[in-house]
């Protein structure tokens, strides 16, 4: 089977880990300070503060953005929960606009006529399966409600949209390393942004609202969101080896979008002026299920990212919302493997399978 997801962890991750636990700082410190830094200054960001995953660097990033009790947050309804409950968790109300159903990210139209109707205190957008939101309109539309952008770039490290990294054009950015991330640290997380004042309330927010380090002085209520200095080593690493990541997930996708020319069959787009970084290569097709059965009875292995919209998690029962292009998108999509570790005899594989499906 050709696994949908495969992590690359070699000898150079092993032995940076090894040098952490000969130092004995195996929690917070130096070696995260340095990763903060290094994925900070990759991104094009003046400051990184990392977290323990990709939900926490969410959380504490709209805290340290002022969004609270009472507040309203729009956002996509079609992504992974997390980023919808790190809205609920920071006291705030998710506000759902429907997507393109082209790029699969939140449509800034769809996103303006919610806003007209509602009251919003932030947005954040999801750059969903390595693709650029239209970073330029919603950083326009942020500007005229006065209210404050987060990017949830936790798919997208290095992403390019119009020759600035995703996660720097907003007022603050959050990535997840989670293990099938174009990078990862085991679990982790990181906020990025330009603003000293919201990197001061990032750090303390995840460090129990410590007023710095070594104190016991408490200056706000915080949590244990910090990141381990294993973690960053491995992330670290990981950097350094993430644009070579990135090229062969992009010759794959190219691969797959070339061969594929099965009818019925929608492969991914890449809007100009963006740099697509396929976390996931995503089709579409009406009929899902069952092309997904024919792939795994031929050893491909594939994944439904994702079935079910936000709002009509049970979690999310009763949220008002109107988005008819997220809800057949959680009908109709499908991720095929694209990860380096494909090969092409494998992709060409994917492709005949897909291209012998008769739907």
């Amino acid at each position: 089977m050709i696994p949908i997801a495969d992590p690359e962890l070699g000898a150079a991750e092993q032995r940076a880990v090894e040098d952490v636990l000969e130092s004995g700082m195996l929690a917070d410190g130096p070696e995260v300070r340095s990763f903060e830094a290094a994925f900070a200054d990759y991104c094009g960001a003046a400051h990184g503060v990392a977290t323990s995953n990709g939900t926490t660097a969410l959380h504490a990033a709209l805290v340290a953005l002022g969004i609270g009790e009472g507040d309203r947050v729009l956002t996509t309804p079609f992504s992974f929960i997390a980023t919808a409950n790190a809205i609920r968790l920071a006291g705030a109300e998710p506000v759902f606009a429907d997507i393109d159903p082209t790029t699969y990210n939140l449509d800034p139209d769809a996103a303006r006529a919610v806003a007209k109707e509602e009251s919003i205190d932030a947005i954040v957008v999801v750059h969903l399966y390595g693709l650029p939101a239209d970073l330029e309109a919603f950083v326009d539309l942020a500007e005229e409600l006065d209210v404050a952008l987060l990017e949830d770039a936790a798919q997208a490290h290095g992403a390019v949209y119009h020759g600035d990294r995703v996660g720097s054009v907003g007022d603050a950015g959050c990535f997840s390393f989670y293990p099938t991330k174009n990078m990862t640290t085991g679990e982790g997380g990181m906020v990025v942004t330009d603003r000293a004042d919201v990197t001061d309330r990032l750090e303390r927010f995840v460090n129990h609202g410590r007023g710095g380090s070594g104190t016991y002085a408490h200056e706000t209520v915080g949590h244990n969101f910090r990141l381990t200095s294993i973690g960053a080593a491995i992330g670290r690493v990981q950097l350094e080896r993430l644009p070579n990541f990135i090229e062969a997930r992009r010759a794959n996708a190219a691969r797959l979008t070339e061969g594929i020319s099965a009818d019925g069959i929608t492969t991914p787009v890449e809007p100009d002026g963006t740099t697509h970084v396929y976390h996931q290569y995503t089709i579409r097709t009406a009929d899902r299920d069952g092309l997904l059965s024919h792939l795994e009875a031929n050893d491909v292995g594939a994944g439904v990212y994702y079935p079910t919209c936000i709002h009509d998690q049970p979690a999310y029962d009763g949220v008002d919302c109107s988005a008819p292009n997220a809800e057949t998108a959680a009908e109709e999509v499908l991720s095929l493997p694209v990860h380096p570790n494909v090969s092409g005899t494998e992709i060409d594989h994917i492709v005949e399978v897909l291209n012998d499906y008769d739907n």
